[in-house]
């Protein structure tokens, strides 16, 4: 083991989880002799040991599979960086309480903070205090109401999530040679922004494929949900030629109620992708076929982005001196064909 790991430094809350995790490179822009402007210079120097560095993380409690996930990625890629201490809080889903942790952290001057609010708006104010003490924020998923409240979003797509899954199951149908298929979905929480848009997205693929949404429910993102709603949605439609699942954690429950009832006439997607998912996917002897990325690895990436920002540093593979403000991940389409690609970034349910 490289004797400079030694140095790693752990400043963990009784919350914070630790495993091994999906891990991001970090590159360097810096520019070297004669080369020219603009031009993105190349790999390796960012990764070697620079400024020492304290990143602040906070995000909600670990009680879902897909939360659980982003606080063991952070944790596993601060643990690959010899520079960076990680003081993570016990992650919390009571909102006070996480304004309060992240009020300490940036009393305690950490050099950046990284956030995901368990409500954005909450957390507005308190984050755009951090942006005014001189800490820069990376905000994480759920974001927050003004843009000056931050330094850099990475999050997820919910509209292309929704996009994906519907175009998917469009090809399949017409491979099928099914013209007029019965399409269902099971959506998360209804009142939510982000259901809102992968439904949105969902649709509209359907559409633009000229098919028509079919039965709906909504769950809540819990495996008790999942098997209530999907169970309601079965009996209504004692056919089907699709399902979608917004969320491979509710997706236990959804698979649950798809057993109980002895349905297989259809195939389903799922959502963000799972570990549990990806083998039955692999294994390819149940309805699911297939899951879209939502993948906690931008947590890892997170972590990344933030010890460039201490450190004063761009990204490699980009010609700016600086790191972009935004950045969307990818909602790739998890099939038997790809999915050894994605194990690596499979979460437990």
């Amino acid at each position: 083991m490289d004797p400079s790991l030694a140095r790693r430094r752990f400043l963990l809350g009784a919350g914070a989880l630790g495993a091994s995790a999906f891990a991001v490179a970090c590159t360097s822009n810096e520019s070297g002799g004669e080369q020219p402007q603009q031009v993105a210079q190349g790999g390796e120097d960012n990764a070697k040991p620079g400024k020492e560095i304290t990143i602040g993380f906070s995000a909600p409690a670990s009680d879902h599979g897909w939360i659980a996930a982003i606080t063991k990625n952070a944790q596993a890629q601060a643990e690959t960086f010899s520079d960076v201490t990680l003081k993570a809080t016990e992650g919390t889903n009571d909102v006070n309480l996480q304004i309060s942790q992240v009020e300490t952290l940036i009393n305690d001057k950490v050099d950046v903070l990284v956030i995901l609010p368990h409500d954005g708006k909450a957390l507005t104010a308190t984050a755009q205090d951090a942006v005014d003490a001189g800490i820069p924020v990376i905000n994480l998923d759920r974001i927050f109401d003004s843009p000056l409240a931050y330094r850099t979003w990475i999050g997820g797509d919910n509209y292309r999530m929704g996009v994906n899954a519907g175009n998917y199951i469009a090809e399949q149908m017409k491979a099928k040679n099914i013209s007029n298929p019965i399409i269902g979905e099971v959506a998360g929480i209804d009142s939510l922004p982000l259901t809102q848009e992968r439904s949105q997205g969902f649709k509209d693929a359907l559409t633009k494929a000229g098919f028509s949404l079919g039965p709906r429910v909504a769950a809540a993102f819990t495996v008790e949900s999942g098997e209530t709603q999907t169970a309601n949605l079965l009996q209504g439609a004692s056919k089907l030629d699709a399902l979608w699942n917004h969320d491979d954690d509710q997706g236990i429950g959804v698979m649950a109620a798809i057993e109980s009832a002895g349905r297989s006439e259809f195939l389903m997607v799922g959502g963000a992708g799972s570990r549990d998912m990806m083998d039955l996917i692999k294994a390819d002897n149940t309805v699911i076929k297939a899951t879209v990325l939502y993948s906690p690895s931008m947590a890892s990436s997170a972590i990344s982005l933030a010890r460039l920002l201490g450190q004063a540093k761009g990204m490699a593979d980009l010609a700016e001196h600086e790191i972009p403000a935004s950045i969307t991940t990818y909602s790739a389409v998890v099939t038997k064909e790809n999915v050894d690609q994605y194990l690596d970034i499979g979460f437990d349910s």
